[in-house]
């Protein structure tokens, strides 16, 4: 009971705020030179103000040369922010208005990332036939992590274990790569969702059209439910597999000795 106590407890921890250490929540920026971070912060503040409310994240200009720091626990709005500010660097003109219409564009240019990235993960498993507004949210994941895996290479590393497992076993191997690659597809939706990540992943994958074998097969990695059939053990082996291979996660050294 306290196992599953404290797996609860760090589920319910990474789904808000990820690990804490400093390279998971801060995103550094390079300037060209150091008189930019005045036109950054602006008159008595207005576009450091303004910018931190249009990207939902928080600029930490201080005397590091060179550098500055974008702080949010939300990894997608981190990268939103760096490329916005990366931008207003180049063409110079910073003011509230132009900042709004570079951080609109740096929201088109990484949605359209997350759908390559949706895409390129579905193609490279061979998993087809999806939903489009699935694979979206499939590539969402390339931005977030889990004790310091990225959960999208997680899930494709996952997909390929499975068929080749399914395969040896004489299991659905479609079932299986699909169930595996979206087992953690909960995880993309942020902590406004109601739910477990597994029980947000399961009304996505009914909501969108998937397969009730491949709901049946993702459902019961985490032991929440009991297991329907053979391609549902063979995602929860996988998970524990692709987590527990030394370097998959962070850890500490001792901790893994």
């Amino acid at each position: 009971l306290k196992k599953r106590a404290q797996e609860i407890l760090s589920t319910i921890i990474h789904r808000l705020a990820q690990s804490t250490a400093s390279e998971i929540t801060t995103t550094s920026v390079s300037i060209p030179s150091d008189d930019i971070k005045g036109k950054i912060i602006g008159k008595e503040g207005r576009n450091i103000r303004a910018f931190e409310q249009a990207a939902g994240v928080e600029l930490i200009v201080d005397d590091t040369p060179g550098m500055i720091v974008i702080s949010s626990f939300d990894p997608i709005r981190r990268q939103i922010a760096r490329l916005a500010l990366e931008n207003l660097v180049l063409d110079g003109r910073i003011q509230p208005a132009k900042i709004e219409e570079f951080i609109k564009q740096a929201q088109d240019e990484i949605h359209q990332i997350v759908k390559e990235k949706g895409e390129q993960a579905a193609y490279e498993v061979g998993v087809f036939n999806m939903d489009p507004r699935l694979v979206t949210i499939l590539g969402r994941l390339y931005f977030r992590t889990s004790y310091g895996q990225n959960v999208l290479q997680h899930s494709i590393e996952m997909a390929h274990l499975a068929g080749m497992l399914a395969e040896e076993l004489g299991a659905d191997v479609s079932v299986a790569k699909e169930g595996a690659l979206l087992h953690d597809i909960g995880k993309a939706l942020d902590h406004e969702v109601q739910g477990t990540h597994v029980e947000i992943g399961i009304r996505m994958l009914q909501k969108f059209g998937a397969r009730e074998s491949v709901v049946i097969a993702m459902k019961s990695h985490h032991d929440d439910y009991p297991h329907g059939s053979i391609e549902a053990v063979i995602v929860q082996v996988c998970d524990m597999i692709s987590g527990a291979r030394p370097g998959a996660r962070r850890d500490t050294v001792e901790n893994y000795l």
